[in-house]
């Protein structure tokens, strides 16, 4: 039986770095995975691309070579029809999508258990920032796009676990969440760029388990909200959080953007997140 690994983030000297090549890169520079070099025995690395309606996603996988590669594309098959599914059936922007449906009173939150707890942990998160974040102060009613991201990769980085695959990245945008060993067999490297300055050296993770979420380098102005105004809001250009859960780290990150630096608090006193940029405009 494998047991799972606990959440763990080593920050890295940077000079310390520079000879090793990164497996993945965040920021508003480059957000991609790089090609795997050497693969440890007994693996099989996999690195596969899919776009929804509304992201691409690159999931890559260090399998152990006994789930032979038909396991392999069945993990992959279930990971992606859970991403595909998630958009389909959650989509705020789809009319007859759930989301759609409990806004227009149609349905209950505890009509489906997968949307009891999409509703559930936007709550939470409203709670953990202050009403920072607040799926229900948006226009339209009910909308947990700051948090349906990351939730959407938990879910699919949870059908490869259960395919028997504890060794994987799974990569949108500027966001990722990460668990075990990369194909050479470390944790995984992870160089998170500044999202403006382009000359700054990148800040670099070594990673086992965990998540970074980003908000506002997509370069959408006015993307998110001031649920206390009703107003965009504009004190920062980005944020990342960096924490277990890319739910939760994508939901800290867009009340982070909304709240500006007040909301550094929130990662204080023993948080399992941490705030890697909070940029002021």
């Amino acid at each position: 039986m494998r047991i799972d690994q606990q959440p763990r983030t080593r920050w890295v000297d940077q000079s310390a770095f520079q000879p090793r090549r990164p497996d993945l890169r965040l920021g508003a520079r480059s957000h991609r995975a790089d090609r795997p070099g050497t693969v440890g025995e007994d693996r099989i690395a996999v690195q596969h691309t899919v776009r929804t309606s509304t992201a691409e996603y690159t999931l890559l996988l260090n399998a152990p070579e006994w789930l032979g590669r038909r396991g392999i594309g069945e993990a992959l098959r279930d990971a992606v029809a859970e991403l595909r599914a998630i958009d389909l059936t959650y989509g705020p922007t789809r009319p007859e999508s759930l989301v759609s449906r409990l806004r227009r009173d149609e349905i209950s939150a505890d009509s489906y258990p997968p949307l009891a707890d999409l509703v559930d942990r936007c709550a939470a998160m409203r709670a953990a920032t202050d009403g920072w974040f607040d799926a229900w102060a948006v226009p339209g009613g009910f909308d947990p796009g700051g948090l349906l991201g990351g939730w959407a990769v938990e879910r699919a980085a949870a059908r490869l676990r259960a395919a028997g695959v504890h060794d994987y990245a799974v990569l949108t945008g500027a966001d990722l969440v990460v668990r075990g060993h990369a194909a050479h067999g470390g944790p995984w490297r992870v160089a998170v760029h500044h999202p403006t300055d382009r000359q700054r050296a990148p800040l670099v993770l070594e990673m086992t388990a965990g998540a970074v979420g980003t908000s506002g380098v997509s370069g959408r102005q006015g993307h998110v909200v001031d649920p206390h105004t009703g107003e965009p809001a504009d004190q920062l250009v980005a944020a990342t959080v960096v924490g277990p859960d890319l739910a939760v780290a994508d939901a800290y990150a867009t009340a982070l953007y909304a709240a500006g630096p007040a909301g550094l608090a929130w990662f204080r006193n023993g948080s399992d997140y941490r705030a890697l940029f909070a940029h002021r405009r």
